[in-house]
């Protein structure tokens, strides 16, 4: 196994983790900002106000692109086995 496979692997895997945490994110950080517009104008700090909606939309938007991240993965983790062999020639 060369320095280059290695780094393409990690880079490889940093580019797929990416990828996967990046909708549930910018669902957070869209939420986030939404809920923090509303609390500014109605200069209500409830606490609870801004963890619920985050934790519904994260829960959403897990829900419905969780297929996909599972199919990615297991795409990645598949070739990544079956490499093995061309790896440790």
């Amino acid at each position: 196994m060369t320095p280059n496979t290695v780094m393409n692997l990690a880079t490889s895997a940093l580019e797929l983790t990416l990828m996967l945490s990046a909708p549930l994110l910018l669902a957070a950080l869209v939420t986030g900002v939404i809920v923090g517009a509303f609390q500014a104008a109605t200069q209500i700090n409830e606490m609870t106000l801004s963890f619920i909606p985050k934790l519904l939309a994260v829960s959403l938007v897990a829900a419905l692109t969780g297929p996909w991240m599972l199919r990615t993965m297991v795409n990645f983790t598949h070739e990544l086995i079956v490499s093995i062999p061309q790896m440790l020639n």
